[in-house]
């Protein structure tokens, strides 16, 4: 799959090499909606490169129970690179992206919620290396929980 890598740090070289301003973001992005679109066309108005670090099947699980995630991390990585502002998506195992953050070594962190910058996996490393970590508010009413809880209640998202 086109833009698929698992060679983070190879990859972080190449792209640092090449002179890019590298932008990460990360999540598990099960069931993509409005609020992860937003999110990936924040991240990559900030630099030339956009790298999504996706959680696998596991992590997944151990982040949001047992019943998921609802898509396989092929079809969720498919769905992120069919998305116009994301050049690249980075698997990982851990629970946290802090080793694939590392290795890639990007200039802008951006996370989604309400975090503050010392709670972000990552943040102090790029902010030790001169980058910088920026935060984008969800969208209220846009999560995958919730959309799974109204499917589940038999309902739709208005």
């Amino acid at each position: 799959m086109k833009g698929f890598v698992r060679d983070a740090r190879l990859l972080g070289e190449f792209l640092r090499g090449a002179g890019y301003k590298i932008v990460f973001t990360n999540g598990c992005f099960d069931i993509i909606h409005r609020g992860h679109v937003e999110l990936l066309r924040f991240a990559k108005s900030l630099g030339d490169v956009l790298i999504v670090g996706l959680n696998d099947d596991e992590s997944v699980r151990r982040l949001k129970g047992k019943n998921r995630p609802i898509n396989t991390l092929e079809d969720r990585a498919l769905v992120l690179l069919s998305i116009r502002w994301v050049d690249f998506v980075v698997p990982f195992s851990e629970d946290t992206p802090e080793r694939i953050i590392k290795e890639i070594s990007p200039d802008i962190l951006v996370k989604g919620g309400d975090y503050r910058v010392g709670e972000i996996a990552g943040a102090d490393f790029v902010l030790s290396r001169g980058g910088r970590v920026e935060i984008f508010n969800y969208l209220e009413g846009y999560s995958t929980s919730s959309i799974i809880r109204k499917i589940w209640e038999g309902r739709s998202q208005g």
